[in-house]
């Protein structure tokens, strides 16, 4: 003899139903926009390769990336990229020995050291150096940083990959920062008491214990802020000189490959070679950037694994 279903059953029934539709809606919607991401990249490559073949097809792809000229309006013009690539990469270099030493020792002081009250006043000035815009950053490099370093240095010109990576590197900071301290704080606690346990002090439970747990994430932080760095055009464009030639030093005039692109775009004839090589140089940078996070996802997979066992 059967029993009729309870009315509170069926209304069971119906929120589980309700539930896993809506728990299938919102899987699409993330699968559909994981796919969109791959697609929107492999756009963006696609066009920097359709609008690169011209400069591909009569400079040469090996000749640009090795010539050492760039004087796109000679005749014929020579278009090396090779000093806008070292420019970019003396840069980068730069910034990233101000913002990785510092945005880490910043996050960690953060979250393993500061109170509640100086957490949240320090959070809130990264958030507004975060939200300062670079050409507010390269007004304060050209007012204050170049004059510095040309009598500090006693060079002919302030304006030098040191000045515009030094920049950069500030420019980065809130970013380490706010990553590293995510990580650090996602760091579980019971890590931290098993190393007071053992004797441990907070200095050695943090250098020993917490930053080693939390290495991937500030891995991540670091590479985010060399993405920041590297793709950086207006503080670069005010502060580096701009100077198309092969860089020996940090203390020299360069140009970035940010830089190349910001300056010569608006000038030149839609469809032209110059055009083309511009585009080129998108593709150069593109690629540079896939290579990098390729390398730091391989990284941090390694990490992840090694972290499992």
């Amino acid at each position: 003899m059967t029993t009729p279903s309870t009315p509170s059953s069926g209304r069971r029934l119906g929120r589980t139903t309700t539930r896993r539709a809506a728990e299938a809606v919102v899987r699409a919607i993330i699968y559909l926009c994981g796919w969109m991401a791959i697609i929107i990249l492999g756009a963006i490559a696609v066009f920097l390769m359709w609008n690169s073949l011209r400069a591909v097809q009569e400079a040469g792809l090996v000749t640009m990336l090795t010539g050492t000229a760039w004087y796109p309006t000679s005749s014929p013009g020579k278009f090396g990229m090779l000093p806008l690539i070292l420019g970019s990469l003396f840069v980068t270099g730069v910034a990233l020995a101000v913002c990785v030493p510092v945005g880490v020792a910043a996050a960690v002081f953060i979250s393993e050291f500061s109170g509640r009250l100086v957490k949240e006043v320090m959070k809130s000035i990264i958030e507004f150096m975060a939200a300062v815009p670079s050409v507010v950053y390269g007004l304060i490099g050209v007012a204050v940083l170049i004059p510095f370093v040309r009598q500090f240095f006693g060079l002919d010109t302030g304006m030098t990959a040191l000045t515009g990576g030094i920049v950069l590197g500030i420019m980065s900071i809130p970013t380490v920062i706010s990553i590293s301290e995510d990580a650090l704080h996602a760091v579980p606690a019971e890590l931290r008491q098993g190393s007071a346990a053992l004797g441990n002090t907070r200095w050695q439970t943090t250098f020993k214990v917490t930053i080693p747990a939390a290495s991937s994430g500030i891995f991540a932080a670091v590479m985010l802020g060399l993405g920041r760095a590297i793709g950086e055009t207006m503080a670069v464009l005010m502060l580096t000189g701009n100077a198309a030639v092969m860089p020996t030093s940090i203390f020299e005039s360069v140009r970035t490959m940010t830089g190349t692109i910001a300056a010569e775009m608006g000038e030149v004839v839609q469809g032209g070679l110059h055009y083309s090589v511009l585009f080129a140089v998108g593709l150069v940078l593109f690629t540079i950037t896939f290579a990098i996070n390729l390398a730091a996802d391989l990284v941090l997979e390694r990490q992840r694994k090694r972290w499992r066992r």
